[in-house]
């Protein structure tokens, strides 16, 4: 690591989420981090939701991935996506307003991406 960079932070503030970028597997830009959704219960994060495309604000699609389809990559301080970029596109998204992410939804995101479901009830 040069002299002139700052070290790499392992943690990150849910605030500046989109600060860390992500690729494809084959080194393709996809997007960015937009926020870090954490089971309450656990601590753990469930998943993240990302943001591509888009032009200063406009045009941006919001695509809920969980969490154990990225791969940290240290030393470009990115997460890789572990899945074709055509899957994640074709998954669930919205361009304006989030749905409730509830737990029929939460079940909707990981049937798609054949994740493992998580609990979010709250017993």
């Amino acid at each position: 690591m040069s002299k002139n960079q700052p070290p790499i932070q392992l943690l990150a503030h849910s605030s500046e989420a989109d600060a860390i970028k992500v690729k494809t597997r084959e080194g393709e830009k996809v997007g960015s981090v937009q926020e870090f959704l954490i089971n309450k219960r656990t601590g753990q994060t469930a998943y993240v939701v990302l943001t591509i495309g888009g032009f200063l604000g406009m045009g941006k699609a919001f695509y809920p991935l969980p969490f154990s389809l990225l791969a940290y990559d240290p030393s470009a301080d990115l997460y890789i996506v572990r899945i074709e970029r055509s899957v994640l596109e074709g998954g669930p998204s919205w361009a304006n307003n989030a749905p409730l992410f509830d737990q029929a939804y939460a079940n909707r995101v990981a049937s798609y991406y054949g994740a493992a479901l998580e609990d979010l009830s709250l017993g």
